[in-house]
């Protein structure tokens, strides 16, 4: 039996969810949460008319300073869901979700991502920081997150890949960062961690690969550059896009400047991609996300 569970009166809580479209959903939804003396403070909904698809979010509190039954709350929404075929989402707004951000060499989104978690700025907390490489141990250990240096070889990728996903359980990890994480992940990881795992990349892709990419975009004299967060799929770099920063370049710039800029819009995509997803803003559509700011 789920013991039901009576949160604080002053916690607001965030129901997600996307169903096929019909008349009437907005209307039963609110029906829903108001018999449950939930007062909506803030509200997104989207319908895909050509696929007839119907996307929510709402964010409400206690209507009369008490606090609101999570279990029955449950129930009701199950019920629905069961009737529309909906897939659906409660959380809470104090959660604060917990990452594991892999790096290699490149640490800017991951100094990024500590800063803005300590500061804050980020309701999260970093469970660890993973890397292939031993280099940016001492940028953790200055925000007190725990370390560990997982070597990949394409010898010892699979055993890798399960030290990986023991470290995802033992955590209780709710999301998984690639933050210039230089390794390409196998089919079956990318399956496991589907919807949980997103990844970072520049926006030039597919047209400068390689190394040095902001160098190659300077040297043919680009205009425009960018980064691109979306989740991780087995299709390199191709799955649902979350967010995208761009940023002009012109011929006074350095190929060095470019490359930072190009960094700033790493940073800037990837955080922004963290916070929407851990505040449980961004829905699926197919291969392309629906996301309510």
């Amino acid at each position: 039996m789920t013991a039901t569970v009576i949160r604080p009166a002053t916690e607001e809580m965030v129901l997600s969810l996307s169903c096929p479209d019909r008349p009437g959903l907005i209307y039963d939804i609110s029906r829903m949460l108001i018999e449950h003396r939930c007062d909506i403070v803030e509200s997104s909904q989207f319908s895909d008319r050509s696929a007839s698809s119907f996307y929510l979010r709402a964010q409400f509190r206690s209507a009369d300073g008490g606090a609101v039954d999570d279990g029955r709350l449950r129930q009701s929404i199950g019920a629905l869901a069961e009737v529309e075929g909906m897939s659906w989402r409660l959380s809470r707004t104090g959660d604060r979700p917990r990452l594991l951000i892999m790096v290699s060499r490149f640490g800017h989104c991951l100094n990024d991502l500590l800063f803005r978690a300590s500061s804050g700025d980020l309701s999260v907390e970093v469970a660890a920081v993973v890397s292939n490489h031993p280099d940016l141990e001492g940028l953790a250990d200055n925000h007190g997150v725990p370390f560990h240096h997982i070597p990949v070889t394409p010898e010892s990728k699979p055993a890798a890949e399960e030290q990986l996903m023991d470290l995802v359980d033992a955590l209780d990890v709710d999301l998984l960062v690639l933050a210039r994480y230089m390794q390409i992940l196998s089919p079956e990881l990318c399956k496991h961690l589907e919807g949980h795992a997103i990844n970072i990349h520049h926006s030039m892709l597919p047209s400068f690969k390689g190394a040095r990419p902001y160098f190659q975009a300077h040297d043919r004299g680009v205009k425009l550059i960018g980064a691109t967060a979306h989740y991780v799929t087995a299709d390199l770099d191709e799955g649902p896009i979350i967010e995208q920063e761009i940023a002009r370049v012109d011929h006074t710039m350095s190929a060095e400047d470019v490359t930072k800029l190009g960094r700033d819009n790493e940073c800037l995509a990837l955080a922004r991609a963290v916070r929407w997803h851990t505040e449980n803003r961004i829905l699926l559509d197919g291969q392309r996300t629906v996301v309510f700011r």
